[in-house]
């Protein structure tokens, strides 16, 4: 694959990457620097790409070996305060209440890491239980549990009602 190739991809892609960082992070710097490192190993992973899954799959596992990498590190694991908010947030919704939308990105930040990177990867990225569980390194019933609990936090934070099925 040629530079002009991989920078379409790049620009296909980045604005989810980040966002999925972001999300992840709870951090804009943070965020960018792993958006970077998911493309650069991205760059060096590709001729190894097989498409078994989708493109956006495998690149968002990079994303999340990414965040996690740097966790392990010890260099992303204190959230911003959840009272400080710049924006980033408005910017990864299409349209709704501002207010509303701080609020939930507040209360996703305020997650355990467990509960919000299943949230995040089930929730509002729509990967199943089995590719959140393998990027993830957890069971699929761990994957199941986690967005259980995220679901339950995040409506008691909300202070909405989920109803039982």
């Amino acid at each position: 694959m040629v530079g002009a190739d991989f920078e379409a991809l790049y620009r296909a892609h980045v604005g989810q990457v980040y966002g999925l960082c972001l999300r992840l992070t709870g951090q804009a710097a943070l965020a960018e620097d792993c958006t970077q490192d998911c493309f650069i190993a991205a760059w060096r992973a590709l001729p190894g790409f097989e498409g078994r899954s989708q493109f956006s799959t495998w690149l968002h596992r990079i994303a999340v070996n990414a965040v996690l990498t740097r966790r392990r590190r010890g260099r992303g694991d204190a959230l911003r305060d959840a009272g400080e908010l710049d924006g980033e947030a408005l910017q990864l919704t299409d349209g709704g209440d501002a207010a509303d939308t701080i609020d939930v990105e507040r209360a996703l930040r305020r997650l355990p890491p467990g509960a919000r990177d299943v949230l995040v990867l089930v929730g509002i990225y729509g990967h199943s239980h089995e590719e959140s569980a393998a990027m993830l390194g957890i069971a699929i019933g761990t994957s199941k549990a986690q967005l259980h609990r995220a679901r339950r936090l995040l409506a008691t934070q909300l202070g909405i009602g989920l109803e039982t099925a």
